[in-house]
Parts: structure tokens; C-alpha cells; sequence
């Protein structure tokens, strides 16, 4: 990884813990968000997952159009630190612990990608 791709990643892990925490008091059922990124083809491959509880937790943030509120929340924290994407619904993704969400298994990553 070159310098300049480690600090972009260290600022994007800096808004998107910021963004989890926001979310963790907003969004009932709401547990952790992961991202991935291919550098050498940034910010086109960043993809954000966040991750609810339940499917049901899910299934009540899309009923209520809520989605859209969580995607404006990750798209602000990353323009705060000059990440600008043309069409965030690309970009971030939602699933749920009951789906089998696990951030150590590489397998459910690939679903994103």
C-alpha cells in the first residue's frame, strides 16, 4: 500500500466509525458496518456494508425508507474528509447478523464485491 493510499484509508476508517456510532443511535437494530476498497481504483470499489441485528431490523428500515437516510449519513462522512460519490445506493449495502453477516468470513464479503 502507498502512503498516500494508507492515510485515505486511515481518514475513511476514521468517518466510518464515526458514521457507526452516529448510526448505533439512530437506527434500531443497527450493529456494525465493514467497508472494502481496491485503492488503485478509488473511490470507484468502496462499498459499505452495514449490518442490523435481525432481518427483521432490516426489513423496518427499508419499509420505512430509512435506507436512504443511513446512505446520506455515510455519503456526508465521506465528503467530509473529500470523498465524493456519484450515486452512493453503488456504494453502500445492507445485511443482516441473522443472514450470516460476519466480518471475519471472507466468504460473506464476496457476496459485495
Amino acid at each position: 500500500m502507498r502512503k498516500t493510499d494508507k492515510r485515505r484509508d486511515n481518514a475513511l476508517r476514521a468517518a466510518l466509525t464515526d458514521t457507526c456510532e452516529i448510526a448505533l443511535e439512530r437506527f434500531d437494530g443497527f450493529k456494525w458496518l465493514t467497508h472494502f476498497v481496491h485503492y488503485c481504483d478509488f473511490p470507484q470499489s468502496l462499498t459499505v456494508v452495514c449490518v442490523f441485528s435481525t432481518s427483521s431490523h432490516l426489513s423496518n428500515l427499508m419499509s420505512a425508507n430509512r435506507d436512504s437516510e443511513l446512505r446520506n449519513i455515510v455519503s456526508e462522512q465521506l465528503s467530509n474528509i473529500d470523498i465524493k460519490l456519484n450515486d452512493i445506493s453503488r456504494h453502500v449495502f445492507f445485511d443482516s447478523e441473522e443472514n450470516g453477516a460476519d466480518e471475519k468470513d471472507s466468504k460473506w464479503l464476496s457476496r459485495f464485491r
